[in-house]
């Protein structure tokens, strides 16, 4: 039996739509980067509100240093975003698709 995607309408057979090698290598790359713990505390983080490097290392009780490489990883990745406010630098989810993301594999987990 396929598995179905059911998050429109019409159910979409995802073994007719399967993606090209590339897309599949950037789709296995972006899993990579749920694969470490920091980033994913991060996340959370950054689910209750935008937070700057400072912010989310003293929340963490983490090295700014040790933050900023990991938010370079998730900035890269489309995870966050920033914007500057003066001098400050402030990070946040890129969009709803992040949090969807978390909460299913959340829910994966915990089933």
């Amino acid at each position: 039996m396929a598995a179905e995607y059911h998050h429109t309408e019409e159910p979409i057979l995802l073994s007719e739509m399967v993606p090209g090698e590339e897309t599949l290598y950037d789709l296995a790359e972006l899993f990579k980067i749920f694969g470490d713990s920091t980033r994913i505390q991060i996340l959370y983080v950054l689910l209750e509100q935008e937070m700057s490097v400072g912010d989310i290392a003293e929340k963490l009780s983490m090295n700014p240093s040790a933050i900023s490489h990991q938010l370079r990883m998730l900035k890269q990745a489309k995870l966050i975003k920033n914007r500057r406010s003066g001098k400050n630098i402030f990070y946040s989810l890129a969009d709803e698709h992040v949090v969807t993301i978390m909460n299913q594999g959340l829910e994966h987990i915990l089933e």
